[in-house]
């Protein structure tokens, strides 16, 4: 009984060890190191209940769904947490587990964050390679994970939704003629899902090839309502295909509702498995399922 009380204990102190019972599993971004950090990699990382930072080697950790489940489509995930640290179980594994129940394969993203203490990285910069190197990736392996290439999306929660903007809205395509394979990879997402995404990087002009996206915030939310909207009015103008819900109330940072008392946010995460269904994303191709 005691061995059992201390690893319920370690599950609940340290996300790594959270990470290993959900069968995941971690890819670099960069085998070597960041361009330019490379000596930095092996620095470890600060991790506490909820929130990880002191990200020098930025990573891919990979939830895939259940075989009998899986569809075709995939994820990567952006944590929020201002660029000061990530809020990794919440907005990362949780939001993980729940679309790996829909059959869907993610990807959840440890990217350099540009205002942690003395950070040498720049949010506009690095966290920004860290995403095009992130999109390629994992459209560079969907062949060996299992999932369609053309299927593939970016979800963003606050901090992270600015890393999926300055992503989606950029031309994304490849270098045909880069050393590294996976720099040719094209690593614009096929769609988007921002949870109260922050306000930057939004673009003025939001280009009419832009991929549809699912929008979802509290209006009560100071920070992040706004950006709702604006992004709301910018997919209007551009006729690109968009849903939007902006709750009464939620504050920011709900993260998958779990843990609120209201049932609108409670509930949250079922319009998103809604949406994602009446897009045809959760379909496999030809009613096949992947291998």
């Amino acid at each position: 009984m005691f061995k059992y009380i201390k690893a319920i204990i370690g599950l609940l102190l340290f996300p790594v060890a959270l990470c290993a019972q959900t069968d995941s599993f971690v890819i670099p971004l960069w085998q070597k190191g960041a361009p330019g950090f490379e000596k930095r990699r092996n620095e470890p990382e600060q991790a506490k209940s909820y929130w990880v930072k002191n990200i020098h080697n930025p990573s891919l950790t990979v939830f895939l769904p259940p075989k009998d489940k899986a569809n075709g489509a995939a994820v990567v995930i952006c944590p929020g947490g201002g660029h000061r640290l990530l809020v990794f179980n919440a907005e990362g594994i949780d939001p993980a587990k729940f679309l790996n129940n829909l059959g869907v394969a993610v990807f959840v993203l440890k990217y350099r964050l540009g205002r942690d203490t003395l950070s040498p990285y720049k949010v506009e910069v690095h966290a920004k390679l860290d995403g095009f190197r992130a999109m390629r990736l994992v459209r560079s392996r969907a062949a060996e994970f299992g999932f369609d290439p053309n299927r593939i999306g970016m979800m963003g929660f606050s901090a992270g939704g600015e890393v999926v903007d300055m992503i989606a809205f950029e031309n994304g395509s490849g270098d045909p003629n880069a050393p590294d394979i996976i720099d040719r990879a094209n690593a614009k997402p096929n769609f988007l899902i921002q949870i109260y995404p922050g306000p930057g990087f939004i673009p003025n002009v939001v280009p009419h090839d832009a991929p549809p996206i699912f929008l979802l915030a509290a209006n009560d939310d100071p920070c992040c309502s706004i950006s709702v909207m604006q992004l709301l009015q910018k997919y209007r103008d551009a006729k690109v295909p968009a849903e939007a819900h902006l709750f009464t109330q939620g504050q920011h940072g709900f993260n998958m509702g779990y843990r609120s008392k209201l049932k609108s946010i409670k509930n949250w995460p079922d319009r998103l498995a809604d949406w994602l269904s009446d897009n045809n994303i959760l379909q496999p191709v030809n009613g096949a399922r992947p291998k």
